[in-house]
């Protein structure tokens, strides 16, 4: 007597395992079994497939978060509770300064070390910061990084002021030692290292002696004799 063999009949919503998998439920025997094995193991294919794309996509961008700068942060939890009630230790004894009232300061902690950021009223107000800031319990150091308004502006003018009051003095005291300077009465005045000239003289030799002498100091840019007369003209 010769078997039949059939697919087995279970059913899923109305519809048996093979018509499930795509096998015609007409199909049976041997024919049917293969493809069912086919079925599943394209189903299979295509589940592998999706968890390889999907660990493919994971894996870009863990590498691209990776490849973000690395902030510095506190070393756990701890830490970060430690550096969080820093920073408002920091804040209440800045803010109980009176000379640090008019400041705009921003206080971080990360592990122990202050950053202070902001703009304060002067060179001393930023020293007062610093120093009040680490005298708080539990700070290791600070990073002071204030800005004040003499910091590069009102700097540059003052050291610009300084240099055009020695090159004037340099310049009168070479006048003076000169062998010109026999009863000469020469009024120099510097402006940003251009020198100024200003008197009577016996000669215009003597105008051009004058003039080579204060073009010789350093820091001296230029001399303008414009201002020098010869006597009797």
């Amino acid at each position: 007597m010769k078997t039949i063999s059939t697919v087995t009949t279970s059913y899923f919503n109305g519809q048996t395992h093979a018509e499930k998998l795509g096998v015609p439920a007409t199909q049976t025997g041997n024919g049917a079994k293969q493809s069912v094995f086919r079925a599943a193991s394209l189903r299979s294919a295509l589940i592998v497939g999706s968890l390889v794309a999907g660990l493919g996509g994971s894996t870009a961008v863990l590498a691209s978060d990776e490849a973000k700068e690395i902030k510095p942060h506190s070393e756990s939890i701890g830490a970060a509770i430690t550096d969080t009630a820093t920073t408002a230790k920091v804040k209440s004894s800045l803010m109980s300064e009176d000379n640090l009232k008019k400041s705009d300061i921003d206080v971080t902690t990360t592990n122990g070390v202050v950053s202070l950021d902001g703009s304060v009223s002067s060179s001393k107000a930023k020293s007062t910061a610093e120093t009040v800031a680490g005298s708080v319990e539990g700070v290791k150091s600070v990073d002071n990084n204030l800005k004040t308004p003499d910091s590069s502006e009102t700097v540059a003018k003052t050291k610009q002021a300084v240099s055009d009051s020695w090159i004037t003095t340099k310049v009168k005291t070479e006048i003076v030692a000169s062998s010109v300077s026999n009863g000469l009465d020469v009024n120099v005045v510097t402006v940003q290292g251009v020198v100024a000239l200003k008197g009577i003289l016996p000669s215009q030799e003597t105008i051009n002696k004058v003039k080579a002498i204060a073009a010789n100091v350093d820091g001296v840019k230029s001399v303008d004799t414009s201002a020098l007369s010869v006597a009797g003209n």
